[in-house]
């Protein structure tokens, strides 16, 4: 077995977010020698059980093992049902188990990216579930620095109290770039509330949250009129599920069962 091999893909398995708990298993597959392998890795998110499994292949010239790929199976508050989802890993900023997760529940991710002169960039990275590529796989958006999507900028207009400290305001910025649901302390008439927001990059945008979940307009608090959307049943396969027509949020399905989607490589 390459040692300098093992060192290089134990690192890659740490930074991409699964710690170093595979180590050893890791080494005992490398040391099997066989043309694939994978590894298996479960967390659970509040009352959801993610699944990763871990995918490394042999080099067909080389004794040399490769980290291809690691497929995430999200089951939602226990159930048997799950979504599935390939992240593939590259040179550049992979994505994080943790990251893959937040991209999994419709939220935006911000990446250092490459492009295929090898320049790296900023974006913004969304799932698109109402749309496929040609294998059938969901599509993720991006939304570029020259889209105009400014974090700071947009939080700013809004009256948290941990804007006002450098530290405090690092952090929020830092774990919302990871796709969080992020809670925050607003001022409201003298008071302090505790609130969620989570980024909206495609409409420029903070949406927020209460303590239970439920989505806020923050238009009220301009004077401006609340819409109501009307519910409407769309059917997707066998099952039907209910969304609003009027949301700004990402079009997220609930857990089917043994859905394969798969991501394009970043």
């Amino acid at each position: 077995m390459n040692e300098k091999n093992f060192e290089y893909l134990r690192n890659q398995v740490k930074y991409t977010g699964f710690g170093e708990g595979l180590d050893n298993e890791l080494k005992e597959k490398m040391q099997q020698q066989t043309s694939n392998f994978t590894l298996n890795h479960e967390v659970l998110y509040g009352t959801d059980r993610a699944k990763a499994t871990l995918s490394f292949k042999k080099s067909d010239q080389t004794e040399m093992f490769f980290f291809n790929s690691y497929k995430m199976d999200v089951q939602k508050d226990n159930s048997k049902e799950s979504l599935e989802q390939t992240f593939y890993i590259n040179k550049g900023s992979n994505i994080t188990m943790k990251e893959a997760y937040n991209l999994m529940e419709g939220r935006a991710v911000n990446k250092e990216l490459t492009n295929k002169e090898g320049q790296v960039y900023n974006s913004w990275v969304q799932m698109d579930f109402k749309q496929t590529d040609s294998n059938g796989n969901f599509k993720l958006n991006q939304y570029h620095q020259n889209y105009g999507y400014d974090l700071e900028a947009t939080l700013g207009k809004l009256p948290i109290k941990e804007l006002e400290t450098p530290k405090y305001k690092e952090d929020l910025m830092d774990s919302l770039k990871k796709g969080n649901l992020q809670s925050a302390t607003f001022l409201k008439d003298g008071s302090e509330v505790k609130q969620f927001v989570e980024v909206n990059p495609q409409f420029k945008t903070i949406n927020v949250y209460d303590t239970n979940r439920k989505r806020i307009d923050n238009r009220e608090s301009k004077g401006e009129k609340q819409r109501k959307g009307d519910k409407v049943s769309v059917k997707q396969g066998s099952k039907k599920r209910e969304t609003n027509t009027d949301s700004e949020e990402p079009d997220v399905p609930k857990a089917k069962k043994k859905i394969k989607k798969q991501s394009n490589s970043m």
